[in-house]
C-alpha cells in the first residue's frame, strides 16, 4: 500500500473566505500514484474548516450569511472565549462545516458526485494555516 502526505499553506486577506482547493487536491493525488484508495483532506488549525460542496458564488455568499446568522462574530463581548480574543465565532462556524472530508479514489481520479468540489474554509483568516492532504492505496 502507497502512502502519500502533503500540507497545503494558505493565508487569506479575509476573516471568512471559502477556497476551492480540488485543484490541489487532485495534483497530490497525481503525485501520489494511487489508483485504488482514499484521500483524507483535513483543516489543521480549529477556526477553519475543510468541506464538499458546489462551486457557485451564490452559495457561498449564502453560506457566510447564513454562518454569521448561527455564530455572529459581533459583539465578541457575547463569547467567554473571548476574554483577550476575537474568534469565538470562528470555532462554532468550523463545528457546523466541518474538520474533514475523505473522498474515494477509483482509477487515478477523485470519486466525486455532480458537481462536488473540495473547499478550505476559513472563519479567523489574515495569518497563515495548513490543511493536511494524505492519500492511502494502491
Amino acid at each position: 500500500m502507497k502512502s502519500f502526505r502533503r500540507e497545503l499553506w494558505f493565508n487569506t486577506k479575509n476573516r471568512i473566505e471559502f477556497i476551492n482547493i480540488t485543484p490541489q487536491v487532485e495534483e497530490c493525488l497525481r503525485e501520489s500514484g494511487v489508483r485504488e484508495g482514499l484521500v483524507l483532506v483535513n483543516a489543521m488549525h480549529i477556526t477553519a474548516s475543510v468541506f464538499i460542496n458546489d462551486d457557485e458564488s451564490g452559495l457561498h455568499h449564502d453560506f457566510k450569511l447564513w454562518l454569521e446568522k448561527l455564530a455572529p462574530h459581533d459583539p465578541v463581548s457575547q463569547y467567554r472565549h473571548n476574554v483577550g480574543e476575537d474568534n469565538a465565532d470562528g470555532h462554532m462556524k468550523r463545528q457546523v462545516m466541518g474538520r474533514e472530508v475523505v473522498v474515494a479514489v477509483t482509477e487515478g481520479k477523485l470519486d466525486f458526485g455532480p458537481w462536488e468540489q473540495i473547499f478550505y474554509g476559513e472563519f479567523d483568516g489574515r495569518r497563515r494555516k495548513r490543511v493536511l492532504v494524505k492519500i492511502i492505496g494502491e
